[in-house]
């Protein structure tokens, strides 16, 4: 009798808790074909506008499907599920927060000083993940993933580069930890939210904490 084969794996169905390791990963466009960059592009702004509007938690997919015009089998198709709908809008969010470091004008963008650069830089993350905090909140609750994750390892390169251009002496590495470990978004929130402190006043101290690390360990 000849021996049936074994049944295929069944793909592991993805969770909240994966979110973090799947998230902010920025597609690169030849992934894409033109046609289908800008059907995901559309189905995103339509769904951060609802976001924006009601929350993350309160747009389904029939939502989005109804706000872009097409059916609903299409959007699932584009992210499979609520899961990988979070992933591609945080992907995308991560997309536009690192152009603007890379490229982007000045003194987020290159062309100031790395002093600057480092002021503007905390400055822009707390104004880009205050603007939409349920979805940065969902992907950075748990730090040991958050801190593994891409967009992380992008921001620690980009904060060392800086405090090497600076002069700033020390362990380049754990300054950037250390400086980032203000920016965690789950502690910006409570300041806000729990505490009541204006974002002028968190970004002020982001300021002030950069100024001590850059005027007390400069060369």
């Amino acid at each position: 009798m000849t021996e049936q084969p074994p049944p295929a794996p069944v793909p592991p169905q993805a969770d909240s808790e994966d979110l973090a390791d799947r998230t902010l990963t920025p597609l690169k466009p030849t992934q894409l074909r033109a046609d289908a960059a800008r059907n995901r592009t559309r189905l995103l702004e339509v769904a951060e506008r609802l976001a924006a509007e009601r929350g993350i938690t309160n747009v389904t997919m029939e939502d989005i499907a109804c706000g872009a015009g097409v059916g609903k089998g299409t959007v699932f198709r584009r992210f499979g599920d609520r899961a990988g709908l979070l992933v591609e809008l945080l992907s995308h969010q991560e997309e536009k927060l690192q152009a603007a470091l890379i490229s982007g004008p000045p003194p987020l963008g290159p062309g100031a000083s790395a002093v600057e650069r480092l002021r503007a830089f905390g400055m822009g993350v707390i104004r880009h993940e205050h603007a939409r905090p349920d979805l940065y909140m969902a992907a950075h609750a748990d730090p040991r993933r958050h801190r593994m994750s891409p967009p992380y390892q992008f921001r620690l390169t980009h904060v060392s580069m800086l405090l090497r251009e600076a002069r700033v002496e020390g362990d380049h590495e754990l300054v950037a930890h250390t400086l980032l470990g203000y920016l965690e978004t789950v502690l910006v929130d409570h300041l806000l939210t729990r505490r009541g402190m204006s974002e002028e006043r968190v970004e002020a101290g982001w300021g002030d904490l950069v100024d001590r690390f850059t005027h007390r360990c400069g060369g």
